[in-house]
């Protein structure tokens, strides 16, 4: 619900702004949620400012989303077990050769898959590459934001587009990545510590969603040593893209989701898994069925 007067010329031209605004959030943040509320933050912000004083207002706001999101952010950075909760975002969908009727739930899945990607970037990183590369702002702009050099912020652009560039595109899961989630939880169910040590890169991130709570670990030593977790899905899973990533889904016996587990590949290496166990936050969830 916006609180803009259509009546305001600046409420009308906050609202001619506001969808590009709630974009440029969402790409950062990755939570539809939390996108609106950094939008409607600037528009409080908007509305204690002389608007006289702004030459350029679509820049300003641009400039303001910005350092809003980049803040929230350092706040997950800092406090892991804050980071926005994915599952609302989650498509998924059963690893095969997609049908023709399955390429608008594919392009969803290959977007999504950007988003889980930009989320291993560091705040400083994330943001001059949204910015840049999908929005198109210049870099003395974004280095303002940042408090960063031109050059610096072309840096964090570039390093940061690397990353992304290791995203599988667009028609699903390469055979490398699939044989390096395999051979995780093939090691996961024999309890085989050095060969989850392998594949596992040495900064991964676990992240648990449980019906308490997200719990989140971090480094390959601690999460193979709770890899136990992923013991049922090696043994009753199936194949799945979670938000285009591979990943598998097990059911219970009466057909109920038990669990979704997703895996980020690169270079060869594991470096975020999520695991989503929470009954009611599965049942929300599109998932296929056992078949």
């Amino acid at each position: 619900m916006s609180d803009t007067s259509p009546t305001d010329p600046i409420a009308e031209t906050f609202e001619a702004q506001r969808d590009r605004l709630r974009a440029v959030a969402h790409r950062m943040l990755g939570s539809h949620a939390d996108a609106e509320d950094v939008v409607q933050e600037a528009w409080l912000r908007l509305s204690r400012q002389d608007a006289a004083t702004i030459h350029n207002l679509a820049g300003w706001l641009t400039t303001v989303v910005g350092r809003i999101s980049l803040d929230v952010l350092r706040s997950r950075q800092a406090h892991p077990e804050a980071s926005y909760d994915a599952l609302s975002e989650l498509v998924v969908t059963l690893d095969d050769d997609p049908a023709p009727e399955d390429d608008a739930m594919l392009a969803d899945s290959v977007g999504l898959a950007l988003l889980v990607v930009l989320e291993s970037l560091g705040p400083g990183e994330r943001l001059a590459f949204v910015l840049h590369d999908l929005f198109a702002v210049p870099f003395d702009e974004i280095g303002q934001i940042l408090g960063k050099s031109t050059g610096a912020t072309k840096m964090l652009a570039s390093r940061a587009r690397r990353k992304v560039q290791t995203m599988e595109r667009p028609t699903g899961v390469g055979r490398e990545q699939r044989q390096v989630v395999q051979a995780f939880l093939t090691a996961a169910r024999r309890g085989d510590f050095e060969e989850l040590l392998r594949v596992l890169d040495p900064e991964v991130k676990l992240t648990v969603d449980t019906p308490s709570g997200v719990v989140v670990t971090l480094g390959a030593t601690k999460v193979a040593a709770g890899a136990q977790l992923s013991a049922s899905a090696a043994t009753l899973g199936r194949a799945v893209l979670v938000n285009g990533l591979p990943g598998t889904i097990s059911w219970r016996e009466d057909g109920t989701p038990l669990s979704v587990l997703a895996f980020t590949v690169v270079d060869g290496r594991i470096t975020d898994i999520t695991v989503v166990i929470d009954p009611a936050k599965l049942a929300l969830a599109n998932l296929p069925k056992p078949g």
